[in-house]
């Protein structure tokens, strides 16, 4: 058989694992990023003209994804990435007062919940770590490292007793009810949601498994977040990926019923056997990349969407606060701000602020009284495509938000190094979303069902990238773009 040729559209961590699987196992491999770079929604920033700050995903878990995928292609991770483990996972800080911090050490954390809100809670977390390890055995085979499986599947070919301990029938709120009396332990772990960009009363409780991810090892890049794009571009091109910066592509072909390759923006065309799209499938439903595959995926409506935010990446000086390298802080009357966004359709009047501190965490760090590399975030509507962000709008988002941190203890000096991207940024770097950041908000038993999976409705054009399953973050995304490769495969192979 000749050897198959494939067009890969998107850099991203879906992307380039697809690039690495296929080129190893022999496919003529071209990645097309419309981009200066690689990374997808890794994104670095340079406020000021300063080193540069990691301004989209700042959170590594799940560390054997990559070392398989590393492994498999006959390399060792650590000689492309050194990744160090932090024992302080979150230090979180409330304008009510109140620190606490969680630690990789369950007893540890456990500990701390003691001393900041008594032995009942103390246990109560505990046990939500029990409940979160089960949730986490029984999805990681069939619905984290497996292809999407269908809710038919999951309810007859598994023990329905298993399933239903994974509690995808009852909300995360709820859910934590059972473990918490403390409204701020409440608002801490269900914030978990928000990693999906959805709400606590309205994501399922399956979602306690992030505790679980977290507790297997949350990890700090030299270099940020940006490394790990970097290190998987480089092996794909050792691999004998032609990865192609500052090429968006404006059609997918189709021949004889198939996808056949793609052209760019500037008119080139480029003919292959099969197409990977790693952009979110949404661009594709909406004809972004030409009317003949808009119906090879489900049509996304604009309620289904997850969060987006408000973001500046900063060069700046603190003081007042002992950050680390994760941080949040969190304001009272936590439901308002889930209303705000999923209701109201607009920035949340009490938010909940994470604070990236990127020069702390790894050995030898401390910024000292220099100015620091700062990712500041709050969550915002996912509506970039309908509603135009005024100055005045993110003028009075910003006096809010860096208020609510100065109540909390931390002095910003903003200055003029920042870049600040609102939902509206994000539409423009991810068209046909609103800026939503995770793909689909998983609103509901069923909504992780509404995710595409690897194969497209069209022949030869499959699906890659944070928008479809298993889901958003760098490693998800990574498993994504793994499972593409494997089904393109098999259905050449097939053939």
């Amino acid at each position: 058989m000749r050897t198959p040729r494939v067009t890969i559209i998107g850099g991203g961590a879906g992307g380039l694992a697809a690039s690495i699987d296929l080129a190893r196992r022999g496919a003529n491999v071209t990645l097309l990023e419309a981009g200066p770079y690689c990374g997808g929604k890794i994104r670095q920033l340079r406020p000021g003209g300063n080193v540069g700050v990691d301004a989209g995903p700042t959170v590594v878990t799940l560390r054997w994804v990559f070392e398989q995928l590393f492994q498999d292609a006959g390399a060792s991770l650590p000689d492309y990435l050194t990744l160090h483990r932090t024992d302080v996972l979150v230090r979180h800080a409330w304008t009510t007062g109140g620190v606490l911090d969680l630690y990789a050490d369950n007893e540890k954390s456990a500990a701390a919940i003691e001393a900041f809100a008594g032995k009942q809670e103390a246990q109560g977390f505990r046990d939500l770590c029990v409940r979160a390890r089960r949730a986490y055995r029984i999805l990681e085979a069939p619905f984290i490292k497996g292809p999407r499986p269908s809710a038919i599947h999951l309810a007859t070919g598994f023990d329905p007793r298993e399933m239903l301990a994974a509690s995808p029938f009852t909300t995360l709120w709820k859910a934590l009810q059972k473990h918490f009396r403390d409204p701020r332990l409440l608002q801490l772990f269900g914030r978990y949601a928000t990693y999906t960009g959805s709400s606590p009363y309205l994501s399922p409780a399956t979602l306690m498994l992030i505790i679980n991810v977290e507790q297997q090892g949350v990890y700090l890049p030299e270099g940020g977040i940006i490394s790990i794009a970097r290190a998987m571009a480089k092996l794909a091109e050792e691999k004998g990926v032609t990865i192609r910066t500052n090429a968006p592509v404006a059609e997918i072909l189709v021949k004889d019923g198939r996808a056949a390759g793609v052209t760019l923006a500037n008119g080139e065309r480029i003919e292959s056997d099969a197409v990977i799209c790693a952009a979110d499938f949404r661009a594709l439903a909406a004809g972004l990349f030409g009317k003949a595959v808009a119906k090879a995926v489900p049509y996304s409506k604009p309620q289904h969407r997850s969060m987006s935010g408000v973001t500046w990446a900063l060069h700046a000086k603190t003081s007042g606060f002992d950050l680390t390298r994760h941080n949040v802080f969190f304001a009272t009357q936590p439901e308002s701000e889930f209303t705000d966004i999923f209701q109201g359709g607009r920035l949340p009047h009490k938010p909940t602020i994470y604070v990236c501190g990127q020069d702390r965490g790894l050995p030898g760090q401390d910024p000292g009284d220099a100015p620091e590399r700062l990712l500041v975030q709050v969550n915002a509507p996912a509506n970039g495509d309908t509603h135009p962000y005024t100055a005045a709008e993110i003028d009075e988002c910003a006096k809010i938000t860096f208020g609510q941190l100065e109540q909390c203890g931390l002095k910003i000096d903003r200055g003029s190094a920042q870049e600040i991207a609102t939902p509206a940024d994000f539409e423009k770097l991810f068209p046909a979303t609103g800026g939503a950041l995770f793909g689909h908000a998983l609103h509901g038993s069923l909504a992780a069902f509404r995710r595409p999976g690897a194969r497209s409705a069209l022949k030869g054009l499959y699906l890659a990238g944070g928008s479809v399953h298993p889901g958003p973050g760098v490693p998800m995304a990574t498993l994504s773009g793994r499972q593409a490769a494997d089904s393109l495969l098999q259905d050449l192979t097939s053939r």
